[in-house]
């Protein structure tokens, strides 16, 4: 199969998007099938073998200067006329998802969607709150022109349908369990992320330093529970003022990581904490859990379709602070309850490969091409 990828976050930015798309492709590759990857931003020329045509954009300042808009371009139509894809499949769409869209709607070629941001919250959480109901109403415009839209957790696929997006499939959560695992646990590291203090209970958080992720509600944990330490991993805008709130916290900002030293300071952790409350899935939390580390997690978008509170983690209300502190707690001080959880977790995540969750896409592709050819039967009847 030849698939069309138009993607508004690439590499080499890092988050839960593109490693989605990322392992995606990986897998698409390793299926035998062809894929040409749009992308804006720097990209590199090839993924997995793949190509990667470079979009000319602008980065989204200055509320999110890592967002790079991708600008349409006659060059993009061309290049989708001589790879002469089965499907268009647009990730996120916005400015270049919505030109994917576009091209593909013109061609007549079969068209998938995946909604992976609640592009509703971010605009709030960003300080443009006028752009909420013109985003549902753009959502709901776009998507609906898919023959097939995904959504990576079953509160959003609820989310999407009350938008009225149409014809939502769950595409499967899935996480690297081989590069993530309990026995990347590292003294070393463990020393590194706890400033010299591996006795003490090390929490961490792994992911982008931006207001909704509300890193800032880790404060309270940090300063009422005793014995603790925080690691913070990642960067981003909101990182010189995190720097300043948590200056007299026993807490280490690290910068981003990735490959093996992540997977050793998810293993290295006790608990994970992930307070944001914007997340459609939370990639984040599933590392910990494969790496047998328990999660606290917000009760909202798609972290309860990854945490089972009382069984591989505990969640808290978004905005409660004293009940984040207190789930925090009750795994600080039972070492017992942390390693049940910690393998419980570990227990869920090992079904859920990328390879399983890539072939579920085929099949949504396939999916796709009939539903459109469907639509193209009915309009001529």
């Amino acid at each position: 199969m030849r698939i069309a990828l138009f993607t508004e976050t690439f590499l080499p930015k890092i988050d839960g998007v593109v490693t989605r798309v990322v392992r995606s492709v990986e897998q698409l590759a390793a299926l035998g099938h062809e894929v040409l990857i749009f992308a804006p931003g720097s990209p590199p020329d090839e993924l997995a073998g793949q190509r990667v045509v470079r979009v000319p954009s602008i980065p989204f300042r200055p509320w999110y200067p890592e967002l790079f808009l991708g600008l349409p371009r006659p060059r993009i139509g061309r290049e989708i006329d001589r790879f002469a894809p089965d499907v268009v499949h647009v990730v996120n769409p916005v400015i270049l998802g919505l030109w994917g869209t576009l091209i593909a709607r013109q061609r007549g070629l079969p068209l998938l969607a995946s909604y992976h941001t609640d592009i509703t919250q971010y605009a709030k959480h960003l300080n443009l709150p006028f752009l909420s109901p013109i985003s549902d109403r753009f959502l709901r415009d776009v998507h609906n022109q898919a023959h097939v839209n995904l959504c990576t957790s079953m509160p959003m696929v609820n989310s999407a349908r009350g938008l009225g997006i149409e014809r939502v499939r769950l595409w499967p959560k899935a996480v690297d369990t081989d590069l993530y695992q309990p026995d990347k646990r590292s003294q070393a590291m463990r020393e590194r992320l706890s400033d010299g203090h591996p006795e003490d209970t090390l929490l961490l958080y792994v992911g982008r330093l931006s207001r909704e992720k509300r890193v800032d509600w880790l404060y309270a944990p940090i300063t009422n529970l005793e014995g603790v330490r925080l690691a913070l991993v990642g960067s981003g805008p909101y990182e010189e003022e995190l720097r300043e709130m948590f200056a007299d916290t026993p807490t280490v900002f690290t910068g981003y990581m990735s490959g093996e030293d992540l997977a050793s300071a998810y293993a290295s952790a006790d608990v994970f904490t992930f307070p944001s409350d914007t997340e459609t899935l939370g990639f984040v939390a599933m590392e910990a859990m494969a790496s047998g580390v328990p999660v606290v997690g917000a009760r909202a978008g798609g972290v309860p379709d990854v945490i089972r509170h009382g069984e591989n983690g505990f969640m808290f209300t978004p905005g409660d602070l004293g009940d984040l502190t207190e789930q925090i707690r009750r795994l600080v001080v039972d070492e017992v309850l942390r390693k049940r959880m910690g393998e419980q977790g570990r227990l869920d995540m090992e079904p859920h490969g990328w390879r399983a969750a890539t072939e579920t896409l085929v099949d949504f592709y396939q999916e796709a091409i009939r539903v459109r050819r469907r639509f193209e039967e009915d309009a001529e009847t």
